[in-house]
């Protein structure tokens, strides 16, 4: 910067010294005119030049860190030889601020997502727990040789245990449908059966509920799709549960299919409670319940929904669901049809 001041400076002085020479010499007024704006327009270059040098030389190295992680080197290149490069500058810099302001705020999410899912997990598991502990220590405390108390204290106990497996075998698969460590077994299977046999398991849920399971309307022909059945029995026998476990007292759940060519659109519907417009973007979250206290109250992993969401897309499908409050809950996925 000192030598940019001092060149500024003697330019200016040459300016005033060459007027004022040619002044006392008695050269005409026009000469003395250009020879001024000449040495001016000298100047000026040779000021604009060390200053883009400056800027340059100092701004580079920052503007090379900053951009080489965002522009392949050609592009980066070519904008530093630019013209106008400080609003080249400018503007990446403006540009790459405003990215990672939205990273940091994506990586907040994240973290806010991973405490909330921890806090859910400690609270799943805690509940089976400390039911088992209370239910040892009561026959540790001399129930134990009362024959009714014992049994119905364990069979409790063995609710318990079980619900604690149920959690761990839906976390561990959710992990490997994350980690695409699962295998998808594929085979041509018909859709239609499938739901029927998920109908006669879950008939007796439904009937405590006077629920009716069927059709939207009569298949009377093999509708054959291409996936892996084990796992698209697990997704729909959620899904059908799912429509008991928040379905109306005498309600029913309907499911139907339609032939789209290349894919079966399956949909799973019931006339239940709904659920609210600001709960549906996050209802395939794992852990997270609409209503907290009534959906524990109703047994349940909390991971049904998350699962059948990692089942159709690792088969390469998507998973959309309507709802209205008191009104019911659609969900509507798609599976590739077989083909011979």
């Amino acid at each position: 910067m000192a030598t940019l001041i001092a060149a500024i400076a003697s330019g200016l002085t040459a300016i005033v010294l060459i007027s004022i020479s040619a002044c006392c010499s008695g050269t005409r007024l026009w000469i003395v005119f250009v020879g001024v704006i000449s040495a001016f327009v000298a100047v000026y270059s040779v000021t604009l030049y060390l200053l883009n040098r400056f800027i340059f030389e100092k701004i580079n190295p920052i503007y090379k860190i900053i951009h080489s992680l965002n522009l392949p080197f050609k592009q980066f290149k070519k904008q530093l030889n630019s013209r106008d490069f400080v609003s080249e500058i400018y503007r990446d810099v403006q540009y790459w601020a405003e990215e990672k302001s939205q990273e940091i705020d994506r990586l907040k999410e994240m973290e806010n997502y991973r405490k909330e899912f921890l806090g859910n997990v400690s609270h799943e598991l805690k509940t089976p727990i400390f039911n088992i502990q209370g239910y040892v220590l009561t026959l540790l405390d001399g129930a134990l040789n009362e024959p009714e108390i014992n049994r119905q204290y364990l069979e409790k106990t063995e609710k318990s245990i079980n619900r604690l497996i149920s959690i761990v075998e839906d976390l561990e698969s959710i992990s490997k449908l994350e980690t695409k460590t699962l295998n998808l077994n594929f085979e041509k299977f018909n859709i239609v059966r499938l739901v029927d046999e998920i109908f006669e398991t879950q008939e007796i849920r439904a009937n405590k509920k006077g629920i009716r399971l069927q059709f939207d309307k009569e298949y009377d022909r093999a509708l054959q799709v291409y996936a892996d059945r084990k796992r698209i029995f697990q997704a729909l026998s959620n899904l059908i549960v799912n429509s008991i476990v928040y379905g109306k007292e005498g309600g029913k759940t309907v499911v139907s299919f339609l032939d789209l060519d290349e894919n079966v659109l399956i949909e799973v519907r019931d006339n239940g409670i709904g659920i609210a417009r600001k709960d549906i973007p996050r209802i395939f979250e794992r852990f997270y319940r609409a209503d907290k206290s009534r959906s524990r109250e109703q047994g349940g992993t909390g991971l049904g929904l998350a699962i059948v969401k990692h089942i159709i897309e690792a088969h390469e499908q998507t998973i959309s669901v309507r709802s209205n409050p008191n009104e019911g809950t659609s969900f509507i996925f798609t599976l590739k049809k077989y083909k011979a």
